[in-house]
């Protein structure tokens, strides 16, 4: 998918999913990934474009995150967004200084380049998002001022013959104004990128590829009846049908008529492979007298992992688990990339799992957000009360009455 698509490089970023988040609204691929991609793994990804995010660090810090220098002699289109800048001006042989004062919120935008990633946009001055600590003290040789603002001469920078762009502020942030524009014409007029990037064909590729990765073997999912277990579920069984094994556990805490309308609508309606297990009994005793809410929740997460793994091995041939697992969740769980974004939660993996059973991942949704995944479920003809149902989560009512 990247040869048509954009890398984006993580350097720490709290806005790296929006920058992907708004590279994807215009049909087009990307990916993040840490800076410590090399220069081969790049040349052999091809991407029509790349894109160097913001961070909280100083670039003169002995320990901020950098990139190879040759990233920029490949010939491929750089966007370099506020620490992004930065680090590419430094690269590159200019200057980067602290600021006495960190400049934080909108800032009055001056144009002095309507060609390229200002292309069409009628206004002189725009409103701009800023948050940096230090600034561009002196550009690159080549490279031309395209924008500035009253604190910050160097606001947006331009090496034009090399396609090389920095911006100091935030064009992904919604606070920005022209902020979409600004990206898209990065895409389309500087990377060339097309609008391929489309749920059509996410759904005609992943059904192929879930083909060949599976072969005969069955799966088997935990189906929730939320928003990503259910599409992956569809998803599944369009490419793979009888093999795919869902399993519903009602267990005991749920909403009211829950395990009831969720083996209504799947089984009955989607006619899905589903199991129904009614294990309220097993999860109530086991809850009986407990009022510590982390300890609610293991004992739930440790029954629902032997209830699952009983149902597995009744089905037998089993070799895969399929998750709903979204994009923001591999992101979110950091060492996926190794990058230096904090760890804002651990991939949710079904509490061991794989290990315990010697199941194979298949997760067909990983590379999507959660409106994408919304998206996708439309393009497979599912019901709306489906794809905007209430979340729930597991635990449930057991940790609500105390």
């Amino acid at each position: 998918m990247l040869k048509d698509g954009i890398l984006i490089i993580d350097f720490g970023s709290q806005y790296n999913q929006l920058i992907a988040r708004r590279v994807r609204e215009n049909n087009v691929y990307c990916k993040i990934v840490a800076p410590t991609i090399t220069i081969a793994e790049i040349k052999k990804i091809s991407p029509k474009g790349i894109i160097l995010s913001g961070g909280p660090c100083s670039v003169y810090h002995g320990a901020a995150p950098s990139c190879d220098k040759e990233l920029f002699e490949m010939g491929i289109p750089v966007l370099g967004i506020c620490y992004g800048m930065q680090l590419l001006t430094k690269q590159l042989g200019g200057k980067v200084h602290p600021t006495n004062k960190r400049e934080y919120g909108e800032a009055q935008l001056e144009l002095k380049n309507k060609d390229d990633i200002f292309s069409q946009i009628p206004e002189k001055k725009i409103i701009s998002w800023m948050s940096h600590g230090d600034y561009v003290a002196a550009i690159p040789k080549n490279f031309k001022t395209i924008a500035s603002t009253k604190n910050t001469k160097f606001a947006a920078i331009a090496d034009v013959q090399k396609r090389i762009y920095g911006v100091q502020f935030h064009p992904e942030v919604a606070h920005t104004q022209k902020g979409t524009k600004i990206l898209s014409n990065f895409l389309f007029k500087v990377c060339k990128c097309k609008r391929t990037w489309t749920m059509r064909s996410f759904v005609k590729r992943s059904i192929a590829d879930l083909k060949e990765y599976i072969g005969k073997d069955n799966v088997v999912l935990g189906l929730s009846g939320g928003v990503d277990s259910s599409v992956a579920a569809v998803l599944l069984h369009k490419a793979i049908g009888k093999q795919l094994h869902c399993i519903f556990v009602d267990n005991g805490v749920l909403r009211k008529n829950e395990a009831k309308n969720v083996e209504n609508l799947f089984k009955r309606n989607m006619k899905l492979n589903l199991t129904v297990v009614d294990a309220a009994d097993e999860f109530l005793k086991k809850l009986k007298g407990v009022s510590d809410p982390e300890k609610k929740r293991k004992i739930i997460g440790n029954l629902f992992v032997r209830i699952f793994e009983r149902e597995a091995k009744r089905i037998g041939n089993v070799k895969f688990l399929g998750q709903g697992t979204l994009y923001p969740d591999v992101i979110e769980s950091e060492s996926a990339f190794g990058g230096p974004s904090a760890v804002i939660k651990s991939h949710h993996n079904v509490g061991g799992l794989p290990k315990k059973m010697g199941l194979k991942l298949v997760e067909p949704l990983r590379e999507l957000f959660k409106d994408e995944v919304r998206a996708l479920g439309k393009e497979l003809n599912m019901a709306k009360e489906v794809l905007w149902r209430q979340p729930f989560p597991g635990p449930g009512l057991a940790i609500r009455v105390l």
